[in-house]
């Protein structure tokens, strides 16, 4: 799963499929051994199994036996660190609960009319010129302009975040720069907040019973800002290319018979934000997919593949209208907790942008479409669009 073979993952996949069944073995960089999930059963099974499966990355064999060294090029999505989404048992509850208490205080309503106004200012800042690049003017930036609203820091939206929030995933050589500059902000919130609580997630998390401390809440913070950051900007990508380069798309939306939720469910089973999870590790031998796995063997969640199995969809070119077993946002104890807010970020936000912008047309053919693909996601690099210049429009209060 590396190399120039892994250059088209979803290739592999279905070879591994056609050669394995639904759970197949892989080598990671180095030659390193892992399983790849690739049924939607065993997929829903491994994570709705904390008793045999564990998202703790120090029970894996070779982390522990040293095969797995301090630079391999996956370890930052590797290394254990004290958050939510590597801890178990009580530890778990006590974390996610702090983090979900905070999500639950969100006001819905209020965030989808940011999300609304946030678009009115970006698409404000192109329209006059009659083209844009709805990846990094638009996709790229809507997502962290709404998170920082919700986290109750609203003036360090800039570009150096949104620059650093793209930068820190792909383990280049300033991402350590941009992972210090994202924990700096984050950091003064904490402090801040901690001194003069308001009515935002990072007060909610921080007065939680919780009563994590000013490290756990910072690094919870960033934890929610890059996932919610990342999964939101592959998703708008995804949704708006189809919706410009699929005519059947255009035309029932155009025509009611799709709404923008529904074509957005249809690019999470389709092209899902993260294609895998890395990952879930046995804590005692087990049987999964046919396959017998031992204690401390490393599981890669499939969601991608997961999402194409044929047994769940015998024809993926079918629309899957009201179908939400899709495993874009995982499940189990480990689910995505900010779903809701990730659906409303990408159903009012592409349905404000085609509002205000109607007649939007790729503005190059589609197969010049490029995209980076890790073994994590698959980025869209650009999406140029051409419209009838307009002018701006009076949107009133911040951003």
């Amino acid at each position: 799963m590396y190399g120039p073979g892994a250059e088209d993952l979803e290739a592999v996949y279905e070879e591994l499929r056609a050669e394995h069944g639904t759970v197949a073995p892989a080598l990671l960089h180095d030659d390193v051994p892992i399983w790849v999930v690739l049924g939607h059963s065993e997929n829903m099974h491994l994570v709705r199994t904390p008793s045999h499966f564990s998202r703790d990355t120090r029970l894996w064999g070779p982390m522990q036996d040293g095969t797995v060294k301090p630079d391999h090029p996956l370890m930052p999505h590797l290394a254990w660190q004290p958050l939510c989404c590597h801890a178990e048992g009580e530890e778990h509850l006590r974390l996610r609960g702090a983090v979900n208490g905070a999500i639950s205080t969100i006001d819905h309503r209020g965030v989808r009319r940011h999300i609304n106004r946030a678009t009115q200012h970006l698409v404000n800042r192109f329209c006059e010129r009659g083209s844009a690049d709805l990846v990094s003017q638009f996709a790229e930036r809507l997502p962290m302009m709404v998170m920082c609203e919700i986290l109750g820091m609203p003036d360090e939206y800039n570009d150096r975040l949104v620059e650093a929030a793209r930068d820190l995933p792909k383990g280049t050589e300033t991402a350590i720069a941009s992972n210090e500059y994202i924990m700096d902000v984050l950091t003064r919130l904490t402090v801040r907040r901690r001194a003069e609580p308001e009515d935002d997630f990072t007060s909610h998390l921080i007065n939680h019973p919780a009563r994590l401390t000013d490290q756990e809440v910072s690094q919870h913070l960033r934890l929610v800002l890059i996932i919610a950051y990342e999964s939101t900007a592959n998703l708008l990508a995804n949704v708006l290319r189809v919706v410009l380069t699929d005519p059947r798309f255009r035309a029932q939306l155009n025509g009611g018979q799709m709404t923008v939720p529904q074509a957005v469910e249809q690019s999470m089973w389709d092209e899902p934000p993260f294609s895998t999870i890395l990952g879930y590790f046995a804590k005692q031998d087990a049987e999964l997919g046919g396959q017998r796995v031992r204690k401390g063997d490393g599981l890669i969640l499939g969601i991608a593949p997961g999402n194409v199995d044929p047994r769940v969809r015998p024809d993926t070119k079918a629309h899957m209208h009201g179908n939400r077993s899709h495993l874009a946002f995982s499940g189990g104890p480990h689910e995505c907790p900010g779903q809701d807010i990730g659906r409303a970020i990408a159903d009012v936000g592409v349905d404000a942008l085609l509002t205000r912008l109607p007649d939007a047309e790729l503005a190059c053919d589609e197969d010049e479409l490029e995209w980076e693909e890790t073994i994590s996601n698959r980025h869209l690099v650009a999406l140029p669009v051409k419209f009838a210049p307009r002018p701006q429009q009076d949107v009133m209060a911040r951003p």
